[in-house]
């Protein structure tokens, strides 16, 4: 349960169209409610706002994430934050537990955009004053932005469900790097299982198309966990598990933070030794990607634990030990 502070503001949980039931569960964490609003598309397209409570003086807290469809999601979280800016809340904060576009982070060839950054500026532009979110693609992005961004980590959840579902095997597991970019999550991943580390050294000839090279260390008849920060079209994770078992691997598990899951996707997953791919909620999975082999954790009680320690100006370096 929330208490109130000494600064006099109170707290308000908002909401958009990406991921209303993650905001619903971060709010009961909290023992409040969600927002009476408005977020619907005109019939040209543009999306329109109605706020109907006020919001004046208030910590707000607008839980958002940029999924698909992507650019009607930011949008609704900037013109969300836009009208919130206009009506004097006290101070916003844009929860955005899957942010969009980290993966065009640099100049990867001539003319590439930086569209993180042009993401992170609009956010900022819009009138946010703060950002958490969860699990960014790349760790920089923290420094597009030119206001406090609290990255929480989604690892920590993940392992604490392997430490009870294998505690007493984890000596037979390794936990599998699905490429060289990964190896650091993989490592601190591991240090959590207390378990040794293997990882795939891949190429990937043109985007969203993997093919695997060698696997550096030992997973011969070993239950092995890839991990990785989001599975998109799970062309990397259905491949590294493939290669995984022709190695010799006894068991597949996979998991990661952000289940994307567009394109061939399901079809894969479901096509590929991956035994369990264990999901957090900060995208929505609809109905026809809940299938068996997926399992799904709430980043809720994370989230709204972050919410109570920004609103009570507390420490957030506790949610990282």
């Amino acid at each position: 349960m929330l208490t109130m502070i000494t600064h006099g503001k109170d707290v308000k949980i908002f909401t958009c169209n990406a991921n209303p039931d993650l905001a619903q569960k971060v709010a009961q964490c909290l023992g409040l409610g969600v927002c009476d609003t408005e977020v619907n598309m005109f019939s040209d397209g543009e999306i329109g706002v109605n706020i109907y409570e006020t919001v004046r003086g208030s910590d707000v807290f607008v839980v958002q994430s940029t999924c698909n469809p992507v650019n009607d999601h930011l949008m609704e979280l900037l013109i969300m934050i836009d009208a919130l800016k206009r009506a004097s809340a006290g101070r916003i904060t844009a929860v955005i537990p899957y942010f969009g576009y980290a993966r065009q982070d640099r100049k990867a060839k001539a003319r590439d955009p930086i569209s993180a950054k042009l993401v992170a500026d609009l956010i900022t532009t819009a009138g946010a004053d703060r950002v958490l979110t969860m699990d960014l693609h790349a760790a920089q992005i923290q420094g597009f932005f030119n206001i406090p961004v609290d990255h929480l980590l989604g690892g920590p959840i993940l392992a604490s469900y392997y430490l009870e579902k294998f505690r007493d095997e984890l000596d037979n597991f390794v936990v599998v790097s699905p490429d060289l970019g990964s190896v650091t999550r993989a490592r601190t991943f591991a240090s959590r299982l207390n378990v040794p580390i293997a990882i795939i050294d891949k190429r990937r000839p043109k985007p969203n198309v993997s093919e695997v090279m060698n696997i550096i260390g030992d997973i011969k008849d070993k239950k092995v966990i890839l991990i990785d920060d989001m599975i998109d079209t799970a062309g990397t994770i259905t491949n590294g598990a493939a290669a995984l078992k022709e190695r010799g691997a006894k068991e597949v598990y996979a998991c990661c933070t952000h289940a994307v899951l567009s394109g061939p996707a399901i079809q894969r997953i479901n096509n590929s030794p991956i035994s369990e791919l264990l999901v957090l909620d900060t995208i929505p999975l609809p109905a026809e990607k809940k299938i068996d082999t997926i399992k799904v954790l709430s980043v809720a009680p994370v989230f709204a634990e972050a919410i109570k320690r920004i609103y009570g100006d507390i420490s957030m370096s506790e949610l990282f030990r």
